[in-house]
């Protein structure tokens, strides 16, 4: 028998807690996934309290009507990708919020369907697209896209110290043949490792996948519209919460978290402010929230799990 998936929402009582939910005020959660910070957030909301609930994986918004189907009167489902937030607001009537969730790590349903091509314990057709809409695949990235971007992928989104030899690998592979599969590209890329590598406790290909999925949904450069966009759609004293999983995300978060708490970009030297920017937002907290000891131990996937919080002023 299938053992069914339990999901389990990363740092749910910390998310709760730092949206200062109040219960006529209106929600984004702009990673829906499985809907674990969506139930817990619409519980909370009466009158005219609402919800509205963003995934560019159309699969996971169908199944969370179903899941939040107590609810619906008070929920509303978009499909798109955050960095379009303002766009996909605008079309549901949504001028301002009281606050706003976004999980950025890829949910564990869709690691996990050998047909989502995300995998690399899994074979499936290369595909690691969380919108099943768009064009670009992972098979794409891999047969076509040059040796010089496979590495620069590799090594800047996996932070792979073997992407040269990898980028070239899978180069080499693909003169003989196209490479369709996941477990195709798992067996190149541990083929590219030394040995000593390939005895470490982490998968030899869980970074190069890290970095060619970032790549197919273009997940950092989504990231930063996001935020631009999220805290401009903020009512006053309304909380942008934002959980990361790898440091390339949780760098681009407090950065531009930093940037939007500052205010004014004039050089140090300047004796007063002539830019006139006023800061947007304030830190709840300089450090990022992380996961406690009881959660670690009954969902290790929440190891990495940093969220930064900030309210708009």
């Amino acid at each position: 028998m299938k053992e069914e998936y339990v999901h389990r929402p990363v740092l749910l009582e910390e998310c709760i807690e730092a949206l200062n939910i109040q219960p006529n005020g209106i929600y984004i959660d702009g990673t829906f996934g499985r809907g674990g910070h969506s139930m817990e957030i619409v519980k909370r909301l009466t009158g005219n309290g609402r919800l509205v609930c963003i995934d560019r994986d159309q699969q996971a918004l169908h199944e969370g009507a179903v899941k939040l189907a107590p609810w619906k009167e008070k929920v509303t489902f978009l499909h798109g990708n955050f960095r379009e937030l303002d766009v996909l607001l605008d079309a549901a009537q949504v001028p301002f919020v009281d606050g706003m969730l976004f999980d950025l790590g890829v949910s564990s349903p869709q690691l996990d369907d050998p047909l989502r091509g995300f995998s690399y314990q899994k074979d499936a057709p290369l595909d690691m697209r969380m919108n099943r809409d768009d064009t670009l695949t992972a098979r794409t990235i891999v047969n076509q896209w040059s040796k010089e971007e496979l590495r620069r992928i590799l090594f800047q989104y996996g932070e792979e110290r073997y992407a040269p030899a990898i980028a070239s690998a899978i180069c080499r592979a693909r003169e003989e043949a196209e490479i369709e599969t996941t477990l195709q590209l798992t067996e190149i890329i541990r083929s590219a490792m030394p040995a000593a590598a390939l005895r470490e406790k982490q998968h030899p290909a869980k970074r190069s996948f890290q970095g060619i999925r970032i790549a197919v949904n273009d997940e950092l450069g989504a990231i930063s519209q996001m935020l631009t966009r999220a805290i401009a759609r903020l009512n006053s004293g309304g909380r942008l919460a934002v959980i990361s999983f790898h440091s390339l995300e949780d760098r681009i978060v407090k950065t531009e978290l930093a940037v939007a708490a500052k205010g004014c970009d004039c050089p140090p030297g300047f004796p007063v402010c002539v830019c006139g920017k006023k800061p947007a937002v304030k830190l709840l907290k300089r450090k990022p929230i992380l996961p406690s000891e009881q959660e670690l131990q009954e969902n290790p996937r929440a190891r990495s799990a940093k969220l930064r919080v900030a309210e708009k002023i």
